[in-house]
């Protein structure tokens, strides 16, 4: 390593300068496959040097329809390299809506592998004058790049990333390098900068998530172990095989991935289980912690750059999704809904200050100024922060619940229902009442291999654990609930279910 800090102030390629200081070092592993940094760096000039013969330049938007592999790393930095931006797709969108986040986000190529070849070829040639290349066998091939005016956007951004749309139709957030190196900085302060470490990428790399551990990893000099997709037994056997050292996970993939190892402890190796997309039901937690898994709540969004807070592997205090602590340099605040800063422990809206956010919304000035107000992000989220400045996050003002003027936090229901031994899954959502103007209903999945509980039994459980106002009016049992591709509950789904 030559001495020079693990993170430092690289004003070159990211990349390129991580394969001069550790150019031997493990870059990326894929299918059994080592990659070091050096053999990336030369792949990716590769990459960089047929993507400007696509007359692509700097500012120009290149989208991916790609799943998980190693040419989603070589895509991000030949872009980094030209000054490009990357646009990664959600693979389970539909046709119409990938062809409005190409026309929304201006792309002019779309790079996609061969299990998404037919797909790309409908949207791009639906979305107008939209060049195509394919990843087919690892290398770049130009299918169809359409002569046109080259058009300067001069966009800053290394990624432009759409919003989940859990609440409306997706924007896209425009994410800096700057921004993303910060919050990759951050992260490791936080949880300890490692050379050596080995953070297993199992969650889609399109989302924020994902893309952070390429950043992390490229920056600190450590190795990202990409699997094509979860898979609880695959993840089981990589953290025992590999030395694995960090891995981000959602509440269901945590809970998959202790049903699959069973009594089996987490291996030594194992330094942070970074849990995101909403709240992990603190018996899940409590399960982990007792067979020795380091896990960490953590709270972000696209916005952000990914982590806002996250709580240490180590804190055992209550609650057990409590004591998130802000990332370095990053501030956080609790506001009302007049915008004035509530003291420690009062609920409001999450807020948050800093070096990791996004510069704004592409093409819509008029939500940037809305949810950036005053330099401050408006997250629509809400929680408390407690003395000590770190955070519990309560739920997204969206889907709060008032009932005859109670506030209702449908997180607190489902981690209640979820605490009961025959439930797997819980989704809390508001129905109308012509009393109390709402009530809370439940949707709930059934544990396997447990006795299935009737409607008073939970009705039972959850009056000896909540106060009145917030027990379900109805328990209507489901087979899966709504989820996005990163994991998150689409609540706004559940009454139509």
């Amino acid at each position: 390593m030559s001495g020079e800090p693990i993170f430092a102030d690289w004003e070159e390629s990211w990349l390129e300068r991580r394969a001069k200081v550790s150019p031997d070092a493990p870059a990326l592993i894929h299918a059994g496959q080592v990659v070091d940094y050096r053999a990336l760096a030369e792949e990716v000039a590769c990459w960089a040097t047929d993507i400007r013969a696509m007359q692509i330049r700097r500012g120009d938007v290149v989208a991916m329809l790609h799943g998980n592999a190693p040419e989603v790393a070589h895509l991000l930095w030949a872009l980094r390299a030209i000054g490009a931006v990357l646009l990664p797709l959600n693979t389970r969108l539909t046709s119409d809506e990938l062809v409005h986040q190409l026309r929304d986000g201006r792309a002019r190529l779309l790079v996609h592998d061969a299990a998404f070849a037919d797909t790309a070829e409908v949207v791009a040639e639906r979305a107008g004058r939209i060049g195509r290349a394919s990843t087919a066998g690892g290398r770049l091939r130009n299918l169809q790049m359409p002569r046109v005016e080259q058009v300067a956007t001069q966009l800053d951004a290394l990624a432009l990333l759409y919003t989940s749309g859990t609440t409306g139709r997706p924007k896209g957030a425009l994410l800096s390098a700057a921004a993303l190196r910060a919050s990759a900085v951050a992260s490791e302060i936080l949880l300890g900068a490692d050379a050596g470490a080995r953070w297993l990428a199992c969650m889609p790399l399109f989302h924020v998530g994902g893309l952070s551990i390429l950043v992390r990893s490229c920056l600190g000099g450590g190795c990202a172990i990409v699997h094509d997709r979860f898979d609880p037994h695959a993840v089981s056997a990589a953290l025992d095989e590999q030395a694995v050292t960090g891995v981000s996970l959602v509440a269901t993939m945590l809970g998959a991935l202790l049903d699959a190892r069973g009594p089996r402890p987490a291996p030594a190796s194992l330094r942070c289980v970074l849990l995101g997309g909403g709240p992990t039901p603190a018996p899940m937690i409590e399960r982990a912690r007792a067979l020795g898994y380091p896990v960490a709540p953590t709270y972000g969004l696209t916005e952000a750059a990914s982590q806002v807070a996250t709580r240490l592997p180590g804190d055992l205090r209550a609650p057990a999704d409590g004591h998130m602590q802000p990332l370095p340099a990053t501030r956080l605040r609790i506001v009302d809904e007049q915008g004035v800063v509530v003291p420690a422990g009062a609920p409001g809206e999450i807020q948050v200050c800093g070096p990791t956010l996004m510069s704004g919304y592409l093409g819509d000035a008029d939500a940037t100024r809305k949810v950036l107000a005053g330099g401050w992000l408006r997250t629509g989220d809400l929680g408390c922060l407690d003395a000590e400045g770190r955070l519990q996050v309560h739920d997204r003002r969206d889907d709060l619940i008032v009932s005859g003027g109670e506030n209702v936090y449908p997180a607190e229901v489902e981690a209640v229902l979820c605490a009961h031994p025959g439930v797997s899954e819980a989704g809390v959502a508001a129905r109308a009442d012509d009393v109390l103007g709402a009530r809370p209903v439940a949707w709930w999945v059934p544990g396997a291999g447990t006795d299935m509980p009737s409607d008073a039994d939970l009705e039972a459980w959850c009056r000896a654990r909540l106060a009145s106002y917030k027990v379900p009016t109805a328990f209507q049992r489901i087979d899966a609930l709504p989820r996005t591709s990163s994991g998150k509950l689409i609540r706004r789904q559940l009454p139509s279910l």
